[in-house]
Parts: structure tokens; sequence; C-alpha cells
């Protein structure tokens, strides 16, 4: 049996429990290299064969997968974050259905929600946004037409842009491009929830100058939006007193008929 887990943003103990349960267990652990905490192996058990997928090609992984199986081995195959989001997990899966090797997916926290709760953000502020989008600038892996960072920016949604630090002078031009305007709040958080996170409050136009002024160079997520700023929204009509909900009758206001 292979089990893909979501290792969390980074603190290991932010590893969901079913996660860190696999991984006491597990025979064999594939982690993803030094995009996952190291502190997480600490839940190993002492006899586990551990394997970073950093110096792995794809095939050598499934061999790897493959010798377990033969020898009725459990696996944890572990990737950053939540291993839905590019996490590159499809085309082990197919791999493994081929082979009839069973498998199952533990979910875990994306860096985006990291990144949320180091800045306390809500990205869904009544008035502000009431989306998220989660997104990367094209690199060496493409990007639908339809997807392009321009056309997202467009819908003025709480955005969230991943694999994009290096990339970022383009990165500004082409939120301003798509209509959000150069002060538009923007926040750069290097490795989230790591011991060494960093955190930078800016605007879509000086991204570029503050991660220089941090150093930050890679593993950063770009967060865009109004919501960063903490202002200007609206309140929330699920705990509004004038608001009726199937649990509280709405409260009569004074003058009311």
């Amino acid at each position: 049996m292979v089990h893909f887990v979501g290792a969390g943003p980074g603190a290991c103990d932010l590893i969901t429990v079913r996660g860190m349960e696999l991984l006491k267990r597990a025979d064999v652990i594939i982690y993803a290299g030094s995009l996952v905490n190291p502190e997480l192996l600490s839940y190993a058990k002492q006899s586990a064969e551990i394997y970073n997928s950093a110096v792995m090609t794809l095939e050598e992984v499934f061999a790897v997968m493959e010798k377990s199986r033969d020898e009725n081995k459990e696996v944890v195959r572990i990737h950053t974050g939540e291993p839905s989001i590019y996490g590159a997990v499809r085309e082990q899966m197919d791999l493994l259905e081929k082979a009839k090797i069973p498998y199952d997916s533990c979910p875990g926290v994306s860096a985006c929600f990291g990144a949320a709760a180091s800045l306390n953000l809500e990205y869904t502020l009544p008035g502000q946004s009431q989306s998220l989008i989660i997104t990367r600038m094209e690199g060496r892996t493409e990007v639908p037409e339809k997807e392009k960072i321009r056309l997202f920016a467009a819908h003025h949604a709480s955005m969230a842009i991943y694999l994009s630090t290096g990339m970022l002078p383009k990165l500004s031009g082409e939120l301003i491009a798509g209509g959000y305007e150069p002060d538009t709040p923007a926040a750069i958080v290097y490795k989230a929830t790591w011991k060494e996170e960093k955190q930078v409050v800016c605007t879509v136009g000086t991204l570029e100058e503050a991660a220089e002024k941090e150093q930050i160079k890679k593993t950063a997520v770009v967060l865009v939006g109004d919501v960063i700023a903490h202002a200007g929204y609206e309140r929330s009509k699920l705990y509004d007193p004038t608001f009726a909900t199937e649990f509280r009758p709405a409260e009569k206001q004074e003058g009311a008929l």
C-alpha cells in the first residue's frame, strides 16, 4: 500500500494527525527533499527506509514503490503542503494503477494557508473578495492560455501565487496589466510556518524591491489582494444580529415595525 501524505506548509506539528500516524508505521518513506521539513522524519520508526525524491526520477520513485509492494512493505510518499496542488502526484498514481498497487491520499495544509495564518489573513472578506485564486507564473511548466496571470487579475479576487518568486518583475507587470493598481496590497511569505519564515507586506508594484531587501529568491508564496490590508471590508452577515439563520432568529431593530 502507498499512502500519499501532505506534509503541511513547514512546521512539523502542522501535519495532520492521520499523516503523522501513517508516517509512524511506514516501512518505507519517500519524501520531497528540501521542500519537506526534515523534522517530520522524527516520526518515522527506526527501521524505516528513507528516500529523498529530490535526487530521484519518477521511474526511480516508482521502482521503490514496486519493490516495497513485492516485499509487502507499507510506503508513505510525503509531499510538501497539500499534494493535490503542484504535487505531481497524478503521474505516480497512474503508474500505481497500471501495476495494480493500491494507494490512498491524506490531505495536508497548503502553503497559502500557512501564509494566511502567519499574516492573520482572511482571504474572503465581504465587500472585497469572495474567491481565492491559486495559480503560478508560467515557467518551464506551461500555463493554459485562459489561466494567464493577467486574466485572473481582472477578477480582483484574492490571489495566492506559487512558484513565481524568481519572476517578480514579470509578475508585477502581468498583475498590473490585468487590472490591479500598483498600490494594491501584496505580501511575500518565505517558508511559511518554518523557523526561518520571513513575511514582507508590500504592494503589487514593489514586489521585486521587497524580495530583494529581504533576500528572498525562492520557496515563497506571493499573496495579492485588498484583504491583505485588513481594512475596508463589510461585516459578515453570519453574525449580524439583524440576520436570521437556521439556529438564531433576527433581532428586532429599534423603531422597526
